[in-house]
């Protein structure tokens, strides 16, 4: 609750011994500023709950349903008994199912059973429930239960939700407020007692007491810092990117290797064919051209070889192409029922789908690598030679290029494995357990582009400049990634293939430090790749969608999750989402987090500076005997009112440098408070002290006097360094600035308050002279500090 944050319980302390000694207003005026600061403070709060609660809103997995014909994308809490859930690869189940059916489905039920490995769902009417996550294959599934109805409802659990772990920053600053808190306390007792003890007036001593325990506790920071991280997640959550909890805005500032998905990402994912070539005829087929008959079977192959209703970008070009050429032709095959699925492997990286055609005969097909498809086919040196010398021609024109096999007419196995000449009909023999199993021959290649988006190269030299090295991750050929590479303005180096990747000893991160580009990578090689380079000390930001890039988006220090494209659990996994996909709102979002970051230490900055004089004043009369008690605590109250103000909305809402993204990133073992900081607040806050000091102790001025000035001081120097510690020309920086003089006005204008608060009216030109001199002080020792590392600091890239 705000009302027991510290200051509010030392407010309410000098509340109880005004009371006790009868000085019934000054008890009132403190009840009254204890409630304003714990109204601010919980505004506070509730501004930063509801920035968490959108991002929670924003970051819920969504199911797709079949409803009335239509197939919609919604909430879980909006799914409906008697809608169909269609379950994809990465997909979180959102409500208790039955199977309808289903195509090498497998579940992932641990989130309920506990289960490490995932089991296979084939049974129609076999029960699903809600929270499984799809492992592998695709399926319907009719809902029987929602929300509290399901297994996982009862259970009382929320995948959804997921409560955010307190942020380095924020440990740090806890443990900072509870030492000072400890410290602050002890000192103020022991200085109670000994004032006490020399002059025998001990309401005195322990108001004086508490006023320095009010000056001392930084308890601004804790609130400072959530507010900042909070609201900075919901302006990230404004330009595409989600941040699924405040530590990762956190993190952004720290990032050294931005290692990022080609398609989609620094592509539109807009996949189209461009180029068929049927082999061995060697006969080319440019995109804009009649599809001719000697292309008919290369496609219809191809599109054999590709899920239905698919998600990956080339199969969705490929069954674009089939049905605008195909349709009218017998080589589409809707009737045609699968029988089985061949996935990718590590060791194969090709794709095959196995069929039974309408007499009866399998008939399978395959995708993938050429050189994976060379090596299915069997192929001598010579042919294999030439079928991958024809991938690489149309790989130097940045295509990515895709080899295509079928299976010999009746997919027959090989010799050892088949029980005659000819493959047995499907209804004769169980399909064979792996794709070597059966005899294959190559087709043609299939070139496929993804034109780069717009805004990359732009992007990318962004980053750079901001010493952030950008890696390339691609399944694509090297000639093609290096194509790429180049458009994008990657700089120039080796090309390291996810073999290469595979044979490389463990803890080798230095030998990446030249390589911009990863070709031929699977996604679970992602995982290595973010390892190597933690191991050479970079600070990495890696991207992914598939169920297979969760431990690499686990791994790194900011896991970023495509939210178009990307799996529930890749989301689940990551620290970021991009909303859109693309790599320019990525860049943008590290620039919002070092905004947010020097934002933050501005305001920390300034929290230290404006206690030091406060501090500083309230000392006084625990070590100077006679002194009298200038800042009283309603004074220092309501300089708090100006203080919470000025670091949440002022210092949150200041723009950005120029020059913020052309500085090296900042170390991730960087203290809360550097030495600029305190270098600054420091100076600042010496400055400050020093005037108020010398006002504090002006003789022949009587206490009043000194008192008016000196909180006159306070509430005018605090505005000037709100107005310094920003950016002087900014128009938030000037509003923030005039805080301090407004609620001086607001002293002078109402009348009685003056006297209400022990304090006397200054002559005209008292303050305007006390405001120009503070201006010239503290402007000419914060001229005197050196300026931000520039662009030549930063680190070369």
């Amino acid at each position: 609750m705000a009302i027991l944050e510290p200051t509010n319980l030392l407010l309410l302390a000098c509340a109880l011994i005004y009371g006790l000694i009868g000085e019934r207003e000054e008890a009132l005026i403190l009840l009254g500023f204890v409630a304003a600061i714990s109204l601010l403070d919980a505004w506070q709060q509730r501004r930063s709950q509801r920035a968490l609660a959108e991002l929670a809103r924003l970051s819920s997995p969504r199911a797709r349903v079949i409803r009335g014909g239509m197939t919609l994308e919604l909430a879980p809490e909006q799914v409906q008994v008697g809608d169909v859930l269609r379950l994809d690869e990465g997909d979180r189940v959102a409500a208790d199912a039955q199977l309808r059916e289903g195509v090498g489905l497998w579940l992932d039920t641990s989130l309920l059973s506990g289960e490490s490995l995932p089991v296979e769902v084939s049974r129609s009417g076999q029960l699903i429930r809600a929270g499984s996550l799809v492992a592998s294959g695709r399926g319907l599934a009719a809902v029987v239960a929602v929300g509290e109805a399901t297994e996982l409802g009862r259970l009382g659990r929320s995948v959804a939700s997921v409560t955010p772990p307190p942020t380095r920053l924020q440990r740090h600053t806890r443990r900072l407020t509870a030492r000072l808190t400890v410290v602050a306390l002890g000192l103020c007792a022991a200085l109670a007692v000994l004032q006490g003890s020399w002059s025998g007036d001990w309401s005195t001593a322990l108001l004086a007491a508490l006023a320095l325990a009010l000056a001392v506790l930084p308890n601004e920071i804790p609130v400072v810092l959530a507010l900042f991280l909070a609201l900075g997640a919901l302006r990230l959550a404004r330009i595409g990117v989600l941040a699924r909890w405040p530590a990762a805005v956190e993190s952004l500032g720290s990032a050294t290797v931005l290692a990022v998905d080609k398609t989609g990402t620094l592509t539109e994912n807009r996949m189209a064919v461009q180029q068929l070539l049927s082999w061995p005829e060697a006969a080319l087929w440019q995109a804009g051209a009649p599809l001719e008959e000697p292309w008919h079977r290369l496609l219809e192959l191809a599109l054999l070889a590709s899920r239905h209703d698919p998600v990956d970008a080339m199969e969705q070009a490929i069954e674009r192409l089939a049905q605008a050429e195909l349709h009218h032709s017998e080589h589409l095959h809707p009737d045609w029922p699968l029988l089985r699925e061949y996935p990718l492997s590590p060791d194969l990286l090709v794709f095959s789908q196995l069929w039974r055609d309408a007499n009866g005969q399998w008939q399978v097909a395959a995708k993938g690598a050429p050189e994976a498809i060379a090596q299915l086919c069997h192929l001598n040196n010579e042919r294999s030679a030439a079928l991958l010398q024809a991938a690489e021609g149309l790989a130097s024109r940045g295509l990515r290029v895709l080899a295509v096999a079928s299976g010999l007419d009746g997919a027959p196995c090989h010799p050892e494995l088949a029980t005659g000449g000819e493959g047995p009909p499907a209804t004769a023999e169980v399909p064979p357990e792996t794709v070597h199993d059966y005899l294959f021959e190559p087709i043609g290649l299939v070139g496929l582009a993804d034109p780069l988006r717009s805004d990359v190269p732009a992007a990318i030299a962004l980053a750079r400049g901001a010493g952030i090295r950008v890696v390339m991750i691609t399944g694509d050929a090297p000639q093609t990634a290096r194509a790429i590479a180049d458009q994008a303005g990657l700089p120039a180096g080796p090309v390291l293939s996810g073999a290469e990747l595979q044979d490389m000893e463990p803890g080798r991160g230095n030998d990446l430090g030249h390589v911009s580009v990863f070709a031929r990578v699977l996604p679970q090689q992602k995982l290595q790749i973010v390892r190597a380079l933690q191991a050479a000390g970079e600070v990495v930001a890696m991207t992914g969608d598939g169920v297979n890039d969760a431990p690499a988006l686990k791994a790194a220090d900011i896991g970023v999750a495509m939210g178009q494209r990307g799996t529930a659990v890749a989301r689940e996994s990551a620290d970021l989402v991009l909303l859109g996909d693309d790599f320019g709102s990525l860049v943008q979002a590290i620039a919002l987090g070092r905004r947010i970051e020097a934002n933050l230490h501005k305001a920390l900055g300034y929290t230290l500076a404006i206690h030091l004089p406060i501090a500083a004043v309230s000392l006084l009369p625990l070590l100077v005997p006679g002194q009298p008690l200038l800042l009283l605590p309603v004074h220092i109250a309501l300089l708090h009112l100006v203080i919470d103000p000025a670091c949440t909305v002022v210092f949150e809402a200041m723009p950005g440098s120029a020059g913020l993204m052309q500085q090296p990133p900042r170390p991730p073992e960087a203290p809360l408070f550097g030495p600029a900081t305190w270098r600054r607040a420091l100076l600042q806050g010496g400055v400050m002290a020093v005037l108020a000091l010398v006002i504090a102790c002006w003789p022949d001025l009587p206490a009043i006097e000194r008192r008016s000035l000196l909180f006159t001081l306070l509430l005018l120097g605090g505005g000037v360094l709100v107005w310094l510690n920003g950016e002087p020309r900014s128009r938030i920086s000037q509003l923030g600035g005039a805080i301090g003089l407004g609620l001086w006005l607001l002293l002078q204008l109402i009348p009685g308050l003056n006297a209400l608060l022990l304090l006397r009216p200054l002559q005209e030109l008292t303050p305007w002279v006390l405001l120009i001199a503070v201006v010239i002080v503290l402007s000419i020792s914060t001229l005197t500090l050196p300026k931000p590392a520039s662009a030549a600091a930063a680190r070369s890239r």
